[in-house]
C-alpha cells in the first residue's frame, strides 16, 4: 500500500524518519511529505494557506500509480489530510488522524502568534505539560532544531470541504491519550466537529499511550499502530 505522511505544523518529511523504516517492514511504500513554505520568509509564503498544502498533498497522490492510498496526518496535518479525502475520496482508502479529529468545512488548525508575517514554533514549553510529558530533554534539544516556521496563513485560514463522499473513506484516529469509550464521552461537547465526526460511516479510535509527537516519544509504537490500521 502506498502511505502519505502529512505532517504537523512545523515539521517536514524528516519528522517521519523513525517511522518510515517500520511501514517499509511491513511492505508498504512510504511517501513523507514536507508542506509548500516550510521555514520560507513572508516574502515568499505570504500568499500561501492551507488549501496550497492540500494541493500539494492532492497532487502527491495523483502522481501515485494504482488505485489506493492511504493518508496520514499528524496534528495539524490531519486538516490536510482530510481535504486530500474530500478532493479524492476514490483514491483514498483510509485516513488515519495521529492525535487530532476531522475537521468541519472552515475550521482552521489554530491560532498561533506570527512574527515577521510567519509564524515559527513557539518551543517546546509553550505546550500542555500532557502533550510533551513524554519528550525527555535529550529529544526536544535533538527535535528542536527540526521544526521551521509555517507561512502565517495555513494555521489560520479555514478549509475548504464541500464534497459529502468525505463521509464514505474510513477514518481511523490514533489519539495521544484517549481511547475509544472516552473519546466518544468527550466528542458531543465540541460542537461542529462532532457533527463531523458523526457524520463519518467507518471510524475507529485507538489509545497510542503518547503525548502529542508520537513519531518522536514512541515511533515503533506509532508504526506499528498505522500498520494495523492500513490493513483493516
Amino acid at each position: 500500500m502506498d502511505i502519505i505522511l502529512i505532517p504537523g505544523l512545523w515539521l517536514d518529511a524528516s519528522s517521519w524518519s523513525a517511522v518510515t523504516p517500520i511501514l517499509e517492514r511491513a511492505g508498504h511504500r512510504v511517501h513523507p511529505l514536507t508542506m509548500p513554505g516550510l521555514g520560507a520568509p513572508a516574502s515568499e509564503s505570504a500568499e500561501i494557506d492551507i488549501d496550497d498544502w492540500v494541493a500539494a498533498a492532492v497532487t502527491a497522490v495523483d502522481a501515485i500509480p494504482g488505485d489506493e492510498v492511504v493518508v496520514v496526518g499528524h496534528s495539524g496535518g490531519g486538516n490536510v489530510a482530510w481535504g486530500v479525502a474530500d478532493a479524492r475520496p476514490d483514491r483514498v482508502r483510509r485516513v488515519v488522524f495521529v492525535d487530532t479529529v476531522p475537521p468541519p468545512p472552515g475550521n482552521g488548525i489554530s491560532e498561533f502568534e506570527s512574527t515577521d508575517g510567519v509564524v515559527p514554533f513557539p518551543g517546546w514549553d509553550f505546550f500542555p505539560e500532557e502533550d510533551v510529558s513524554d519528550l525527555d530533554a535529550a529529544t526536544r534539544t535533538r527535535t528542536q532544531p527540526l521544526t521551521r516556521s509555517v507561512p502565517a496563513r495555513v494555521p489560520t485560514d479555514g478549509i475548504t470541504l464541500e464534497n459529502p463522499a468525505r463521509y464514505g473513506v474510513p477514518v481511523t484516529l490514533l489519539m495521544g491519550g484517549l481511547d475509544q469509550p472516552t473519546f466518544e464521552g468527550m466528542i458531543d461537547q465540541w460542537g461542529p466537529f462532532a457533527e463531523e465526526y458523526r457524520a463519518i460511516e467507518d471510524t475507529e479510535v485507538v489509545r497510542i499511550g503518547s503525548g502529542h509527537w508520537p513519531q518522536f516519544s514512541v515511533p515503533e509504537r506509532l508504526g506499528e499502530l498505522l500498520a494495523a490500521a492500513i490493513t483493516r
